[in-house]
């Protein structure tokens, strides 16, 4: 979808970007290869010219950390497609709203890796493993996730696009929460944590906290891993909504 993007480009929205459509400028090859374009003055083509073709040098380089300079945020779905083989899908947890990171889930696609604070959380290694990655996909992380990571670890979140499914679902009436959205699209969660609420998480890190039994502990990184594992098919049902309402 981003080859087939314009959006990007300097005064171009998606009236005009629709017209680029229309007129059967399809993809980035089809602009450059087009003499002139109806209602573009030739300066004008000539530096769209220039935007496209750094784009496509940032694509074939993988360097998506261009685009989180020129497309805007509410956008970066249209770069799943290209990068969901080097996308980490993202949730955290925390002691309360806003309080000590608890739990850090992360998910390839394939893989989960959990962070455990008092463990295994290692700010160090959480920097240097989310470099890996091309595309960040949350649930509310522009909002939460992301924010409370940089507080308590300052600099740890990629410069790479970030991709948050709970603004795209709301512009496609998915309303809600997490869990109202999976049960709205049928995903079904594990029975141990499929009536879990995020205050539960809160509760189950005290519970293992006082108690120090791993049962607590355990139920919390199945909860967590819940959260990221879903986001995948989310991505999917989104991405492929998203492409419809253009």
């Amino acid at each position: 979808m981003i080859e087939n993007s314009f959006i990007f480009l300097e005064r171009v929205g998606k009236t005009l970007e629709k017209k680029f459509w229309g007129l059967g400028i399809n993809n980035w090859k089809d602009f450059l290869e087009a003499e002139s374009v109806p209602g573009i003055s030739n300066n004008r083509k000539r530096y769209y010219d220039r935007q496209i073709e750094s784009a496509r040098h940032a694509l074939n380089t993988h360097d998506s950390a261009h685009f989180t300079k020129i497309l805007p945020k509410s956008e970066a779905w249209r770069l799943f497609d290209y990068f969901k083989d080097q996308t980490v899908y993202l949730d955290i947890e925390t002691s309360g709203y806003y309080g000590d990171v608890t739990v850090i889930g992360l998910f390839d696609g394939f893989r989960t890796m959990t962070m455990i604070k008092g463990i295994n959380l290692d700010p160090q290694q959480l920097k240097k493993h989310l470099k890996k990655y091309k595309l960040l996909v949350s649930f509310n992380g522009l909002a939460f996730d992301a924010v409370v990571l940089e507080r308590f670890y300052p600099g740890i979140m990629p410069k790479i696009p970030h991709f948050d499914l709970c603004f795209a679902c709301r512009r496609l009436g998915l309303t809600g929460g997490l869990k109202v959205v999976e049960r709205t699209l049928g995903i079904r969660r594990q029975d141990p944590v499929s009536d879990m609420r995020g205050q539960d998480a809160i509760y189950l890190w005290q519970a293992y906290k006082s108690t120090r039994n791993k049962k607590y502990l355990d139920k919390l990184v199945m909860y967590n891993e819940e959260d990221i594992i879903n986001l995948l098919p989310i991505a999917n049902h989104v991405v492929k909504e998203l492409k419809k309402s253009l």
